[in-house]
């Protein structure tokens, strides 16, 4: 419920205000006089103020000026009579939210009154959002703390406050999105915006326009001017993941913008100023791709003020523990389960996994397991086989005959897979616990490959293939 408080020297005008707002469901408030209204503001915080501009004593001008430096969250609005609007622009002007004219209109009031409730609820979740961006990408969210991943730590907090020019080496995977957030929002332009382009993502001939912006009738549909992602970035930052896939001819017009600060729209002759700082990344070798003349020498030059590459998994290793500990709570609590954890033996397989994917290969795995692992612990065999290096070839045997010619091993290996399981079925009465452990199988996993196979618990399923032949 908002709260209002209402300063007012004529009693019957004082009283009708309280009335229409207190009418609208608001906690309402009053004061005769702006000594007696300060001393409320001192003991506490309204939403709204409204106060009348000509009051004996202290006046409405030292209201609003109390609010502005004391109670900024307080939205003050004036109440004045016609002779005294040039004050009332006057307090516009310091700060107060709007003013209302006496006779005050019972439908004007409520609607100023909601207006400016809106904008501070606005305001508030701005402000929210904010902070959880700053929660979010802030150093202490950037899980890690081997050696490899430290020493970016330090060098990313020494330069995020500065406008220099970064860019970010590392594979596809390694976080190099999360590093460039983290030097945004450390920065003095955190509270501009941020605006990511994949140079990778977007057709060359869609590339330039999506930077630059263009005139309305530069090109055929070209129906009406566009502001391109530097003008959006005005104030803040701009950041160029995978620009070392940008054209040649692009890269020139990139190379001016980071030399001048300054572009024109294209079919446009008016040349646009910007205050932005640029962060670039990219997966490739830029130095090499200079050598073979694929990459422009100077533009590299620009880009490698501050270079900062991001290690990619494997050399973190002492990070996965945590890692997988941030992305197993993380989504339990997205994905509304019981929490859950991994056994030392799948831990162990996880250690020594090359991660080709690196952490974004890490975080949808936990994913992955969160949402199929019915139990509160992650075993070796819930991980996929890919993980578990040997496991398919203990659970076949030495040799297989195949009579038929022409026979597809897929197919075979299949048809195997099938035969066990429903041999293990069988044998435990179709108790899927209990022919889980036979395999040696998780039981979620079991309960995977029975719909992959599509076995059901029918009769027709008792008779086993007997196209395979064993030697030992």
């Amino acid at each position: 419920m908002a709260t209002i408080l209402i300063i007012e020297d004529e009693r019957a005008q004082r009283e009708a205000l309280k009335e229409i707002l207190a009418g609208e469901g608001y906690e309402v408030e009053t004061a005769p006089d702006g000594e007696t209204g300060l001393a409320r503001l001192q003991e506490t915080g309204f939403e709204i103020v409204l106060t009348d501009m000509a009051l004996p004593g202290l006046g409405g001008m030292e209201i609003l000026r109390y609010l502005v430096r004391h109670r900024p969250e307080s939205l003050c609005i004036i109440v004045t009579g016609y002779a005294t609007i040039k004050n009332s622009v006057a307090a516009m002007r310091l700060g107060a939210y709007d003013y209302l004219a006496k006779p005050v209109d019972p439908q004007e009031l409520k609607l100023v009154v909601k207006r400016a409730l809106e904008r501070k609820q606005l305001e508030q979740e701005n402000l929210r959002l904010k902070k959880n961006l700053y929660r979010r990408f802030g150093f202490a969210n950037i899980i890690g703390t081997s050696e490899a991943i430290t020493q970016v730590f330090d060098l990313v907090k020494k330069v995020a406050d500065t406008d220099a020019t970064v860019l970010l080496l590392g594979e596809s995977g390694t976080g190099k999105e999360l590093i460039a957030k983290a030097i945004h929002y450390n920065s003095h332009r955190r509270q501009g915006p941020l605006i990511p382009v994949n140079c990778a993502a977007i057709p060359e001939e869609l590339l330039e326009s999506e930077l630059f912006g263009h005139e309305r009738g530069a090109f055929t549909h070209a129906v009406r001017t566009r502001v391109g992602r530097f003008e959006q970035a005005n104030g803040g930052t701009i950041f160029l993941d995978e620009i070392a896939d940008m054209s040649p001819s692009l890269q020139v017009k990139i190379l001016r913008v980071l030399q001048d600060r300054a572009f024109e729209r294209i079919g446009g002759v008016k040349t646009i100023k910007v205050d932005i700082r640029v962060i670039a990344a990219t997966n490739q070798d830029l130095e090499d791709m200079v050598a073979q003349g694929r990459f422009r020498e100077d533009l590299f030059y620009r880009l490698n003020v501050i270079p900062i590459r991001i290690p990619p998994l494997r050399e973190r290793t002492s990070d996965i523990p945590l890692l997988t500990s941030h992305f197993l709570q993380e989504f339990s609590r997205k994905k509304k389960k019981a929490p859950k954890r991994l056994s030392p033996g799948a831990m162990d397989l996880l250690l020594r996994y090359p991660w080709p994917g690196n952490v974004r290969e890490l975080e949808n795995l936990m994913e992955r397991l969160v949402i199929l692992c019915e139990g509160e612990v992650i075993e070796a065999v819930d991980l996929p086989e890919r993980f578990r290096p040997g496991a398919p070839a203990a659970a076949m045997p030495k040799t297989i005959d195949f009579p038929e010619q022409g026979i597809n091993l897929v197919s075979a290996v299949q048809e195997f897979e099938r035969s066990l399981i429903l041999r293990a079925l069988e044998n435990c009465q179709w108790v899927k616990s209990r022919a889980a452990q036979l395999l040696h199988l998780n039981r979620t996993t079991l309960i995977e490959k029975m719909k992959k196979q599509k076995i059901q618990p029918t009769p027709e399923l008792h008779s086993l293939p007997k196209r395979f032949l064993y030697r030992q």
